[in-house]
């Protein structure tokens, strides 16, 4: 009777957890494809369409949907299902305002704390960037998958010496939200000679360990993308 119990038991904890990995790879791909612009700001997302296109349960494309909601990407309608988050100028500057606050804190954080492997992990993801940029200059303007992750791996990169998991989860979701509203600047922002200068520069005020001057630095950047999408200006893409 125990014995019956407990299989019992394990095969229910075995079910609960391959439906949270499919409701992982629901809210990934969902939103790769908002990310993407694939799915428009506003559009309603039904479940039972989406699980058909993914080839996903109904249940883990519910779930996906849900932990999307708690990321800024997608919106819960009431009892009306889903859609995916509107963009607005107003939705930016709320993003960015939270996005200072949050990293300014994170890289004080860091540079106090940060060892010799948060130092190593910057100029990587430096390099990586510059890489990337040389190899294919082009996708800086059509913000194509590799430049992002490269260019995600190197703000994250910045703030990794906090020791805070929240701080970090944080900067993701804040990172994501923002990503739709660069993915409209890219071709705007000219030379990628400039743009990796930019970053250079806030990795040299990083390593240098000046903190007011790199919290300001990384202020700057970050209202950039903000001045660049409503055409106040073009130096760089946070």
């Amino acid at each position: 009777m125990t014995a019956t119990a407990s299989t019992g038991e394990v095969g229910r904890a075995r079910e609960a957890r391959a439906e949270e990995t499919l409701g992982e790879r629901a809210a990934s791909l969902i939103e790769r494809d908002i990310l993407s612009g694939a799915l428009a700001p506003g559009l309603r997302l039904g479940v039972h369409a989406l699980s058909g296109a993914y080839a996903i349960g109904t249940t883990p494309v519910r779930e996906g949907l849900s932990r999307l909601v708690a990321r800024g990407i997608v919106t819960a309608v009431g009892q009306r299902g889903f859609r995916v988050a509107d963009v607005s100028r107003a939705d930016l500057e709320d993003i960015t305002r939270v996005r200072v606050l949050v990293e300014t804190e994170a890289l004080a954080t860091s540079m106090a704390r940060g060892g010799d492997a948060w130092e190593v992990g910057i100029v990587a993801a430096l390099h990586r960037l510059r890489l990337c940029l040389e190899r294919a200059p082009e996708g800086m303007a059509e913000g194509s998958e590799e430049f992002d992750r490269c260019h995600r791996q190197f703000h994250r990169a910045l703030l990794a010496g906090c020791g805070s998991a929240r701080l970090l989860a944080l900067h993701d979701d804040l990172y994501a939200q923002a990503y739709r509203y660069r993915r409209v600047m890219m071709n705007r922002l000219g030379a990628p000679e400039r743009f990796l200068q930019t970053h250079e520069a806030l990795a040299e005020l990083v390593l240098a360990r000046q903190a007011e001057a790199a919290q300001e630095g990384l202020a700057r950047h970050l209202d950039q993308t903000l001045a660049t999408v409503y055409g106040e200006g073009a130096e760089g893409a946070a």
